[in-house]
């Protein structure tokens, strides 16, 4: 039965395990494609089979439940989504491809680990592991000087971070004498006037913060982003994201006090204007979307900061919205940079042309990150933004909805260059569509659709995972 419920953290245990004994073997970009394909489509399904289990495993360390199963879902769906966009992998170092899906492997198999930590060692070990192979994965790019300066910038950041969130959970730790989650959400709400249960439990959430890029844990963003190999990237922006919503909805839900609900509305309200604001001048396309990753850890703070079950459901179903959104952005710039370089917004110009239903998908998926109906975008900053009105933060989102108008303007601006811009090169060298891409584009735009318009199931199971 342990074996059972353990299954999609074995699957990626034994994932990781075959490409360890591939990247000894002589290079084979192809077959390793084949197989990472596979493997990661099999995850999804083996995490879909072993979604209604439940279980506490490791001394009450470990905890299975339908809240961690819905997690591992989009973590391992979001792992399958970056696979399929790894069929050219020009911007990784030739020879590395077999460490560069065992890296993959690894990381999410930790940030399975951390979705179900029940104690906050091994919420601290899942974490690091995770982080660790994401440095390293922005490190193999095939530009070193990019990727070495991006990789070190967001290894200072992340052990800064990392130290932070040590010493926060030493102090949770002095001040109510358990260090496993079940414990301390007993013992911590009434504690949590005190000075020292009140900073340890923001320190705790600041090492979650990195990994959601809030300010200011942001800084690294726009360098890694830019830095990182173009599918890199897209697993940072969207599966990274989705395990760092729910360690924070873990964590948050431990207790709630006046002054930590007020820090993080000013965090909310900092990181949404600060994302925001500095997209506006950004040519670099994913640099552009990293700014835009930061406005929405602000928006996902709002859900974090009603402190209730109705707003971690709200964050839960964002971050599905955040994973879709995004993928589909990085699909766009992964497939317009084929050489694996950084494309620019300029770049985007004649897209609609040659790849109609690419250009729709990013069409659909700017309206998503803007909030405009009928997207599942709408539907997810809805859902923040009732459950915050239900708590009283009436000025919090009259504030994040001002953000929302000010992200339309590099949000169209984007799509004004993919639609309505006539293309500075040859027409000829502008990128085709494949069978595959139409496929792909044609499923994420009836997803975003489909799940704006008819979000009831998604809500329900949502609303279940969080005890409603």
């Amino acid at each position: 039965m342990n074996a059972i419920i353990f299954g999609p953290e074995l699957w990626m245990l034994a994932t990781a395990a075959l490409f360890l004994i591939r990247a000894l073997a002589p290079a084979r970009a192809e077959s390793d494609y084949r197989i990472a394909l596979v493997m990661a489509l099999l995850a999804t399904g083996v995490s879909l089979a072993a979604l209604g289990f439940s279980g506490d495993l490791f001394a009450g360390t470990y905890r299975i439940d339908l809240f961690s199963q819905c997690y591992k879902c989009l973590l391992s769906a979001g792992l399958f989504l970056v696979v399929c966009l790894c069929d050219n992998l020009r911007g990784i170092r030739n020879g590395l491809q077999a460490e560069f899906y065992l890296l993959l492997a690894v990381s999410t198999l930790a940030m399975m680990m951390l979705v179900s930590s029940a104690h906050l060692l091994t919420v601290y070990m899942a974490l690091e592991l995770s982080s660790y192979s994401l440095y390293i994965l922005v490190a193999l790019r095939r530009d070193r000087d990019l990727a070495v300066r991006a990789a070190i910038k967001y290894f200072l950041v992340g052990a800064s971070a990392s130290a932070v969130m040590l010493f926060g959970m030493a102090m949770i730790y002095g001040v109510a004498g358990s260090a496993y989650l079940g414990d301390l959400a007993r013992i911590l709400p009434p504690l949590l006037d005190r000075p020292a249960a009140a900073i340890g439990m923001l320190l705790t959430l600041g090492g979650f913060f990195f990994k959601l890029a809030v300010f200011p844990f942001h800084f690294w963003a726009p360098v890694v982003y830019a830095g990182a190999a173009n599918q890199v990237a897209a697993y940072i922006a969207t599966v990274s994201k989705v395990a760092a919503v729910a360690i924070l909805i873990r964590v948050a839900a431990l207790g709630s006090g006046a002054y930590i609900v007020h820090v993080l509305a000013i965090l909310a309200i900092v990181s949404m204007t600060v994302g925001n604001l500095a997209a506006i001048v950004q040519k670099d396309l994913k640099r552009l979307l990293a700014y835009s990753s930061v406005a929405h850890g602000g928006y996902v703070l709002i859900g974090i900061l009603c402190m209730g079950a109705a707003g971690y459901a709200a964050a839960t179903f964002y971050a599905l919205a955040i994973l879709v959104m995004k993928f589909t952005c990085f699909m766009v710039v992964i497939k317009v940079a084929g050489d694996g370089g950084n494309p620019t917004v300029a770049d985007l110009a004649g897209l609609h042309r040659r790849a109609p239903l690419l250009a729709m998908a990013l069409m659909m998926a700017l309206f998503g990150l803007a909030g405009i109906p009928p997207t599942i975008g709408f539907t997810g900053k809805l859902l923040l933004f009732n459950a915050a009105m239900i708590q009283g933060h009436l000025a919090l989102i009259l504030i994040a909805m001002i953000n929302v108008v000010i992200s339309l303007y590099y949000y169209l601006h984007v799509l004004r260059a993919a639609y309505l811009l006539e293309p500075a090169v040859d027409a000829d060298r502008l990128y085709h569509e494949s069978l595959s891409i139409k496929f792909l584009s044609a499923a994420l735009i009836a997803a975003m659709v489909i799940l704006g318009i008819y979000p009831q199931h998604l809500i329900q199971l949502a609303n279940r995972a969080m005890g409603l």
